[in-house]
């Protein structure tokens, strides 16, 4: 041995051939900056071939270890310095490993031994070792800096080492052990629903442990699932002491309160919502003024009256930045005492709200508006089933008095009505998206679980509040900009040219032309017509929503590419969105030469706070729906459905179910016997022997094969192709020499992705 080593005795103690410690490599590596292997034992004068391996499989265990980088070929070490250590997000796969997220570089994937630190969620310290045969980098977790959640809610299982609580998807790689003597306290049998708070967190080598504090209810999955989600996404459920406490001291307004406003308790204002809304954000009132032109008062809830700022009741306002809504339940952004109550425009009572009063041209352009603080009287809670039949016959006698025997109330209505057609036309004009999906709700038995899941009907009640609302919110914006105030608008950037270049190509399908790059709304709104009346329409307009940016709260305007409009903004739900709370606050302050609140945040962390809420009650919500759907199909394994294919993959066909509208993969394995090639350009699986195509749109029926609950995944097998959409009709294909560029898609046992959530 000719070097100098400090912890060479122990070395020799454990190895029969010694070679450099970690401490003396890294020191050494340090030395030089940069060396390969073949440099180091050089450095060390080794030249024994045991020895040289040896070195060699040490630097892969620390490079593993996040010691050493390790970088080209042949690699080159160096030592691991600040500069190399990430923040990031862990991402936890059903499948037992992740990813640590990272806002500004490629993710890095960790290993089930990595995982075995963390849990879903957490914030980490983390270091890149290498790249993996997939082109992956691998990480190390240096450090956990902070931990999403302390409890977690799961099922009470024993194993021959004792009791633990086994968690459900994400964080089913995570056992927590816990105590005889805890499980025995509280009477648990094995099996049932459990909330456990962790006491110590887990290692390398030792699971966490932790506590059961609660046993839950079994008899509703409904509720245990939503109450599992909010707990792994992190949503507040319950307020503060000192928010609930400002809440309760908030009366019916009086006189005080009222002093200053602009009275219009005298209009024939009135709520349109969904059957079972509960809160009323908004109230609108139309009318005919000379020459043909409309007056528009739209009425939202004054939330900034009782939010004040910084105030407890703002600071969890801010913290949940919306509301979040699941399959019959809502988790508030405001307790319940102001959003079902002082806030929430109820009939019959007096109500504080901010008002957008809108002057509207008889061809539909805004001539003026102006925004004021303002008391109203609903004289109607009307739902959008009531109003739409009213359309249909003003006289049936199932409609309520509160709109047929109210002369003032009904005549607002058909003025709201023709207005909705005039204001239909200028959103053709400006190429305002208007695509064919399905929204669907479901509905429950009485145990909590799935009856039914049904189509949301959408007539004019529903189109003409949306557009009431798109006035008061871009009118709203235009104040804004206008004076330069303090608010977050609601961008929606255009589709980046990669989007762009598929729909480009997918349009060729039917003849239509669509740019390569900077596409406008016209040029969506052209496939959108076509393609409207078509059997296929909904996978279509899936395919092209999908292209689609995701529109977020930031303090500079860039506008709305969907709703095709320059400047816009959030007013109308500040009951539920914080972004809305926001912009009140500004032009209260304006219109009634108020100081501007100075808030504990700033305008950009404000946006990225509320986007970032956003997207967190959009993932939960998504997640419970998925959940129950996967639930409700494992009563259904081996059944049959006829259902649409809705999108394409190398891997295979998603398949939506005509009656339940649930989603499922058919694997490429199980698409039919032939050798098949995926066509990314026109979205279709072609057989390269039999010429059979499958593709968006096309009728099928298959049969329910298995449901995963840990991935919610729903695998279906085809039993038969029932009808092509146009575009999919068997065909041979041309001589390979002529055949368009294809990826392979070949069958397989293994499967080739997960199936989307259903």
């Amino acid at each position: 041995m000719s070097w100098n080593d400090p912890n060479a005795s122990s070395e020799a103690q454990k190895y029969d051939n010694p070679i450099p410690s970690r401490e003396l490599i890294l020191s050494t590596i340090g030395e030089h900056g940069e060396v390969t292997h073949q440099q180091l034992a050089k450095a060390f004068n080794i030249d024994d071939p045991d020895q040289f391996d040896a070195l060699g499989n040490r630097l892969k265990a620390m490079a593993r270890d996040g010691q050493v980088n390790r970088e080209g070929r042949p690699y080159r070490y160096r030592t691991v310095t600040k500069q190399d250590i990430v923040t990031g997000t862990v991402s936890a796969h059903p499948k037992g490993f992740g990813f640590v997220v990272l806002s500004d570089m490629p993710d890095l994937f960790l290993h089930e031994k990595q995982m075995r630190w963390v849990f879903n969620g957490d914030t980490v310290a983390a270091v890149g070792t290498s790249i993996d045969n997939r082109g992956r980098t691998e990480g190390r977790i240096v450090d956990v800096i902070e931990r999403r959640q302390n409890n977690f809610i799961g099922t009470l299982a024993r194993d021959e080492e004792g009791f633990c609580v086994e968690l459900g998807s994400p964080n089913s790689h995570q056992p927590i052990t816990v105590t005889d003597d805890n499980v025995q306290a509280l009477n648990i049998k094995q099996g049932a629903p459990v909330k456990v708070d962790i006491i110590d967190w887990p290692n390398q080598h030792e699971f966490a442990t932790g506590k059961i504090t609660e046993v839950l209810s079994d008899d509703n999955d409904r509720e245990l699932i939503i109450e599992t989600t909010l707990l792994n996404y992190d949503i507040p459920s319950d307020f503060s002491e000192a928010a609930l406490k400002q809440a309760a001291e908030y009366q019916e307004p009086t006189e005080k309160d009222i002093k200053g406003r602009t009275d219009l308790r005298h209009l024939p204002l009135v709520t349109i919502d969904g059957e079972d809304a509960r809160d009323f954000d908004d109230a609108v009132f139309a009318e005919k003024r000379s020459g043909g032109n409309y007056r528009v008062v739209v009425a939202i809830a004054d939330v900034s009256y009782y939010v004040t700022p910084n105030s407890p009741l703002d600071q969890d306002a801010y913290e949940r930045g919306t509301s979040v809504y699941f399959p019959h339940r809502v988790i508030p952004m405001l307790p319940e005492v102001l959003s079902n109550g002082l806030c929430s425009l109820n009939p019959n009572l007096d109500r504080l709200c901010m008002v957008a009063d809108i002057k509207i041209s008889r061809a539909g352009k805004v001539t003026g508006y102006e925004f004021y603080p303002s008391v109203m009287h609903s004289q109607a809670r009307l739902t959008y089933n009531q109003v739409n039949d009213y359309f249909v016959n003003p006289t049936d006698k199932r409609l309520p008095k509160s709109l047929t025997g109210n002369k003032d109330v009904k005549k607002s209505i058909d003025t709201l009505h023709q207005l909705y057609e005039l204001l239909l036309k200028k959103r053709e004009e400006r190429h305002a998206m208007e695509f064919e999906t399905v929204e669907t709700y479901i509905k429950f038995n009485e145990k909590g679980g799935i009856d039914a899941i049904l189509p949301r009907t959408r007539g004019d009640s529903q189109k003409l509040i949306e557009e009431c609302m798109l006035l008061a919110n871009t009118c709203a914006a235009n104040f804004a900009l206008k004076h330069e105030l303090p608010v977050l608008y609601r961008n929606h950037d255009k589709p980046d040219n990669e989007k762009s270049m598929r729909i480009h190509e997918y349009a060729k399908n039917f003849g239509l032309p669509f740019p390569e790059e900077n596409p406008t709304q016209a040029d969506y709104q052209r496939i959108i017509e076509a393609t409207k009346d078509r059997p296929d329409a909904i996978s279509i307009h899936s395919m092209l929503l999908r292209s689609m940016m995701q529109a977020n709260y930031a303090p500079d305007n860039i506008g709305h590419f969907g709703l095709a409009y320059d400047e816009y903004s959030h007013f109308t739900s500040p009951i539920r969105r914080y972004p809305d709370l926001m912009l009140h606050r500004a032009i209260k302050a304006k219109v009634t030469n108020s100081k501007q609140p100075v808030m504990d945040f700033s305008l950009d962390g404000a946006g990225t706070q509320t986007s970032d809420t956003e997207r967190r009650a959009e993932k939960a919500s998504r997640f419970v729906e998925s959940w129950l759907k996967c639930h409700y199909m494992t009563d259904h394994v081996g059944e049959e459905f006829e259902g649409i294919v809705t999108t394409v993959t190398n891997f295979g066909l998603f398949v939506t179910l005509t009656d339940l509208y649930i989603d499922g993969l058919v694997h490429i394995s199980n698409v039919g016997d032939d050798f098949f090639v995926y066509d990314e350009q026109q979205q279709q699986l072609i057989g390269k022997d039999k010429g059979t195509l499958f593709g968006l749109g096309d009728l099928v029926k298959v049969q329910v094969a298995g449901v995963n609950m840990d991935l919610l995944q729903i695998d279906f097998d085809l039993k038969e192709k029932l009808q092509s959409s146009a575009m999919n009709q068997t065909k041979k294909q041309p001589a390979k020499k002529d055949q368009p560029k294809k990826s392979p898609a070949k069958r397989s046992n293994n499967r080739r992705g997960s199936s989307k959530k259903s």
